[in-house]
C-alpha cells in the first residue's frame, strides 16, 4: 500500500505542477504609433445631406429640368 500510496503522489504532484505550468500570461502593452481617428466620413455623409436637399428643392421648384 505505501508504494501505491507514493506513486498517487507523485502523480497529484505531477498533476500539479503541469497545472501550475499552464498559466496564460496577458500582456498589456502601449502602441507603437499613435491611434488615427479618421473623421472625413461624418465630413462626407453631411455634405451628401446638404446638396441632396438642394437638389430636392430645385427640382420641386423645375419639375421639367429633366
Amino acid at each position: 500500500m505505501t508504494r501505491r500510496r507514493a506513486a498517487n503522489g507523485l502523480i497529484a504532484a505531477g498533476l500539479l505542477l503541469a497545472a501550475g505550468a499552464c498559466n496564460p500570461t496577458v500582456k498589456i502593452e502601449a502602441p507603437d504609433k499613435p491611434i488615427e481617428i479618421n473623421l472625413n466620413v461624418k465630413i462626407e455623409q453631411e455634405v451628401r445631406v446638404k446638396v441632396d436637399r438642394e437638389l430636392d428643392n430645385v427640382l420641386a421648384k423645375n419639375p421639367d429640368l429633366f
